[in-house]
């Protein structure tokens, strides 16, 4: 009954795809211990949204970073509902997890991680299985869906896992990556991605801030309004943008579905 419940109010928030997992079928991958989030959480509530099609087709980037932030926004949102929601219906406590940032930036490898493996979490929910690009394939919304989750302290049964092999091995994604971060099957390259998909990140700052202290009075002049310093700038309250989500775009898996 708590599952109905829990997955009729997500998708009245927006949600497209819930899915449910027991904490000891979520295999931690490295992250952080669920239970140093929430001490005595017993299950994950996963939330599946979808992307929009014509901004993620789009060659224009600010289209596509637009929507992927405007997804980001929502389902931050939506997960905060939610968790008020459980919190107050079940009289149990709720950890959000967000589908990208904040994040740690001290992190033990030197790569900026999430608490929650979230494509773990997804697929110990049974809410998809992993593709060749090493993204979640969702049996409804294919590669194009972003997760969230609650941690509770609610005792929820896992759903079925997804059984069908749905990557079709097509290597789109391979061949379609600016960064050759996919060559090695298995394993995503992620400073090769980053690198690419943030090309306002945090890298990329440092770097331009360095040249900047180095740099002539009128060198400095000339950079403070070179158009990559603007768009650093906007970054910096805007927030991260993606500028590159090709293994998504052309993934051609479930999109008949």
């Amino acid at each position: 009954m708590e599952k109905n419940k829990i997955r009729d109010k997500a998708l009245e928030l927006g949600a497209n795809v819930v899915g449910f997992a027991a904490i000891d079928d979520y295999e931690n991958k490295g992250a952080v211990d669920p239970k140093k989030i929430l001490p005595g959480v017993k299950s994950l509530v996963v939330l599946g949204y979808r992307e929009i099609n014509g901004a993620i087709e789009s060659e224009n980037d600010r289209s596509m970073m637009a929507s992927r932030m405007g997804s980001m926004e929502f389902s931050l949102k939506s997960n905060y509902v939610l968790s008020r929601y459980v919190e107050d219906e079940f009289g149990v406590k709720v950890a959000s997890v967000p589908v990208s940032y904040p994040m740690s930036m001290d992190p033990p490898k030197g790569i900026p991680t999430g608490d929650i493996s979230l494509r773990h979490a997804a697929i110990a929910a049974g809410l998809g299985v992993f593709g060749r690009h090493n993204l979640v394939i969702n049996p409804q919304l294919g590669s194009r869906i972003i997760f969230t989750a609650l941690l509770t302290e609610l005792a929820l049964e896992s759903d079925p896992p997804v059984e069908d092999d749905l990557c079709t091995q097509c290597g789109l994604c391979v061949e379609a990556c600016p960064a050759g971060a996919l060559d090695e099957e298995g394993k995503t390259h992620t400073f090769r991605c980053l690198k690419v998909s943030q090309p306002y990140g945090i890298g990329r700052a440092i770097r331009y801030i360095e040249r900047l202290l180095d740099a002539s009075e009128e060198e400095r002049k000339e950079m403070l309004r070179d158009p990559l310093f603007l768009s650093l700038y906007q970054a910096s309250f805007i927030g991260f943008q993606y500028a590159c989500i090709r293994c998504m775009a052309v993934c051609p898996a479930c999109l008949d579905a």
